[in-house]
């Protein structure tokens, strides 16, 4: 019992440092679509799961480590999040755990990113100061696959590669004849590609349900489209878990109460600390709330999820609603298949 204690202690301490240690970074990384958080139960209690045992596919995105404690043969999600500014998120992810997972859990994710259709223009020398170029339509995706493991019946460790694109479209280009004083255009694209790592460790403290988990995520080399480089939206994060309901007398088969906390150090954004709970009646019904801070609009998320099984198929919706301030609420909708 000491030595837990000294152990959560420690890792509070880094929490409140992580949070204390604030500092502005803006504008210091590209393809910011990564930093989005696309499942709805994660962001139902604020992305506060880098210790939680999701056990699910959609593990992949947040900590692969957490993904190692799947229980079934496979587990499949796949959702849809309707962005800030009419911009449209899709997301799938699989998980299999061969020979009841004696050899790990492996696992492929997919997102992709609709930005709409925009009006293309170039300066020019008329009446309106400018010429119609056409219509672009900006997009992205990410497609990875990844690992986890089981190392102790206390500690999973996971992994995860993506192979990551983002086209912003074509721009016009001035050409100059200086010879025969005339102008003329071409198109230039503006597309880039990349490969990322993720990787993450779950510790189970052995005292009640509490979890310790650490996660690195969106880990590459620098990108350039002309003259400045920049870098993916590479954050760390630590977290501590429990489910609440250890501490009291209940029947746990009836309740359970997942209260969490992350601190997060972003490359592009102030340090954050993330809280979320997530109460869960009869393993069928959970509802969710989570908080974040420091945010500049999105500060609170709520959300609920329900559970279901027929013949050995166990399926799952979950639903998770974030204000944005100034801008549209966010919804996300996911699907959940355990098999």
């Amino acid at each position: 019992m000491k030595n837990y204690t000294i152990i959560t202690v420690l890792i509070l301490g880094l929490l409140v440092h992580t949070v204390n240690a604030q500092d502005k970074k803006l504008a210091q990384t590209g393809m910011k679509f990564l930093s989005v958080s696309t499942d709805a139960r994660t962001t139902g209690f604020s992305e506060a799961v880098t210790s939680v045992d999701l056990g699910t596919a959609s593990a992949i995105f947040y900590n692969p480590a957490t993904m190692a404690s799947l229980k079934d043969f496979s587990s499949v999600s796949f959702g849809y999040v309707g962005w800030i500014a009419d911009i449209d998120y899709l997301h799938a992810a699989a998980a299999f755990a061969p020979a009841g997972g004696d050899y790990g859990v492996f696992g492929v994710s997919f997102v992709s990113v609709d930005y709409g259709r925009f009006d293309g223009t170039i300066v020019a020398n008329n009446d309106q100061g400018y010429l119609d170029v056409g219509t672009y339509s900006p997009t992205a995706y990410a497609l990875g696959i990844g690992y986890a493991k089981e190392l102790s019946t206390k500690f999973a460790v996971g992994g995860s590669v993506r192979y990551i694109k983002q086209n912003l479209g074509s721009s016009v280009v001035d050409l100059f004849n200086a010879s025969a004083t005339t102008y003329g255009y071409e198109y230039e694209e503006n597309s880039k590609s990349s490969v990322a790592y993720d990787f993450g460790i779950l510790y189970r403290t052995g005292f009640k349900s509490l979890n310790f988990g650490m996660s690195v995520r969106n880990f590459s080399a620098e990108l350039k489209y002309k003259r400045e480089t920049f870098q993916l939206p590479l954050t760390f994060k630590i977290g501590l878990s429990m489910d609440a309901m250890d501490l009291i007398n209940v029947d746990k088969s009836k309740h359970s109460l997942l209260v969490s906390v992350d601190a997060s150090h972003p490359r592009d954004f102030s340090e954050q600390i993330s809280v979320g709970a997530e109460y869960t009646f009869l393993k069928i019904f959970s509802l969710r709330a989570g908080f974040i801070s420091p945010s500049d609009e999105n500060h609170f998320t709520a959300g609920f999820g329900i559970k279901g099984n027929d013949k050995g198929l166990n399926v799952g919706f979950d639903y998770a609603y974030q204000p944005f301030g100034i801008f549209e609420d966010v919804h996300r909708f996911t699907f959940n298949f355990t098999f």
